[in-house]
């Protein structure tokens, strides 16, 4: 799980407005969100009942 250093700006009534986090902090959670992107979109090709090509053939057929 990701160790987040998260501080908050509050309004003049202290609720709580946007979240402020460490440069490398926000950069591991796009690398997190990008993975987790990945997966959805592997579960998502397993589930579709369509075929699937190998590599050079769809690469062939992306050419033409």
């Amino acid at each position: 799980m990701i160790q987040l250093h998260t501080e908050f700006l509050v309004d003049e009534s202290g609720q709580k407005k946007a979240v402020l986090l460490p440069l490398k902090d926000w950069e591991q959670v796009l690398c997190e969100l990008e993975e987790l992107d990945d997966i959805r979109a592997y579960d998502q090709a397993k589930q579709s009942p369509e075929e699937f090509v190998p590599l050079e053939e769809g690469l062939k057929l992306l050419r033409k």
